[in-house]
C-alpha cells in the first residue's frame, strides 16, 4: 500500500493506493463526512485479491484531506427544508467541484481510466462524475445513494436528527465518541451489527485523522446546491450495478431505485437487512456487484 498527496484546485487530497500498479484501477469515494476509513482495510485487501489496484482518499473537507476555506453557517435541516420542495441552496462548492477532484487525483496517480465506487454521497458524486468524464470510466458502481430529485422519501427523522446535531463547543472525545457511535447505530445495518469495540476504534480513528462537523455541513450544502441528478444520470452509458439495502433509513431504497431507473441498462441489487454501511457479513455480496459487469 502506498500512500500520498494529490494537489487539486482548490485543495489537497490525501489517499492511499493498494494492490499492483499494473492491476485495473478502483476508486472508492466515501460519503457525508466519511473518512476513506470506512471502506475497511480488509474490504480494500479483498479488492486487490480479485485483482484490482485500490485507491481511497478523504474527499475534500474530510479527514486529513484539505479544508474549503469559505465560510458557510445555514443549518443542515434548512437545507433539507429547501431540497425537498426542490429548492436549490447556495453553497462555498457543489459536486461538480467534488468530481473535478476525482479527475484531479487520477491526473495525479496518471490513472487513464477505472472502476468507479461511490457510497452515499460518494455515490452522488461517482454519478456527476461520470457523466462529466465518461471516457474515465470503465465501470460503475454505486451503493446506498440517490439521485437526489425532490419528493423522494426523506430519512428518518431519529436518523436525521443524529446526523445533523453536533456535539456543544468543548465536548469532551468520550462525548464526541458517544454521539458518533449513536449515528453509526442508527445508519448501520442492525441485521449485522459491528462490534463494540470495532466501532469504538473506528470512531476514535476518525477524531483522531480530523472530525470537523462545520466541513460536513459543507459537504451536506454541495449535495443540496447541486440538486437534482437526473440530468447527469441521462449521460452516463458506462455499465452501472446499484446496490441498495432494504433496510437504509438515511438513504430509503427509493434513492437507489431512482438511479436505476435514471441510468440506462443499470442493474439494481437490493440487499435484505443491509443499511448504510458495508456490514462484512454482506461483503461478498457487495464485493461480487462490483465485479459484475
Amino acid at each position: 500500500m502506498r500512500s500520498g498527496t494529490a494537489p487539486c484546485t482548490d485543495v489537497d487530497l490525501v489517499y492511499e493506493d493498494w494492490g499492483e500498479l499494473s492491476a485495473p484501477p478502483l476508486l472508492l469515494i466515501m460519503g457525508l463526512g466519511a473518512q476513506m476509513v470506512l471502506w475497511p482495510d480488509d474490504f480494500c485487501q479483498s479488492l486487490v485479491e480479485r485483482g484490482f489496484r485500490v485507491i481511497r482518499f478523504d474527499n475534500r473537507d474530510s479527514g486529513l484531506s484539505g479544508r474549503v476555506k469559505k465560510p458557510f453557517d445555514t443549518p443542515m435541516w434548512k437545507l433539507l427544508a429547501r431540497a425537498q420542495l426542490g429548492l436549490r441552496s447556495a453553497a462555498p462548492y457543489t459536486l461538480v467541484d467534488m468530481a473535478d477532484d476525482v479527475a484531479q487525483l487520477m491526473a495525479h496517480l496518471a490513472i487513464a481510466s477505472a472502476h468507479i465506487v461511490g457510497a452515499s454521497m460518494g455515490g452522488m458524486i461517482a454519478q456527476v462524475f461520470a457523466a462529466r468524464y465518461p471516457e474515465r470510466v470503465r465501470a460503475l458502481t454505486i451503493l446506498f445513494s440517490s439521485t437526489n430529485q425532490p419528493l423522494l422519501p426523506p430519512p428518518a427523522f431519529g436518523v436525521f436528527r443524529k446526523l445533523v446535531s453536533t456535539p456543544p463547543p468543548g465536548a469532551s472525545a468520550d462525548t464526541i465518541v458517544s454521539r458518533q457511535r449513536e449515528l453509526f447505530r442508527a445508519i448501520g445495518s442492525a441485521a449485522h451489527p459491528m462490534p463494540e469495540a470495532e466501532l469504538d476504534a473506528l470512531i476514535r480513528l476518525q477524531i483522531a485523522r480530523g472530525a470537523d462537523f462545520k466541513a460536513t455541513a459543507r459537504q451536506f450544502a454541495a449535495i443540496l446546491a447541486t440538486g437534482d441528478l437526473r440530468p447527469y444520470c441521462e449521460k452516463i452509458s458506462t455499465p452501472t450495478v446499484v446496490i441498495h439495502g432494504l433496510a437504509d433509513k438515511l438513504v430509503r431504497p427509493a434513492g437507489g431505485k431512482a438511479i436505476a431507473r435514471a441510468i440506462a441498462g443499470a442493474t439494481l441489487h437490493l440487499v435484505p437487512g443491509m443499511a448504510h454501511d458495508l456490514p462484512r457479513a454482506l461483503w461478498p455480496q457487495i464485493i461480487a456487484g462490483i465485479g459484475e459487469r
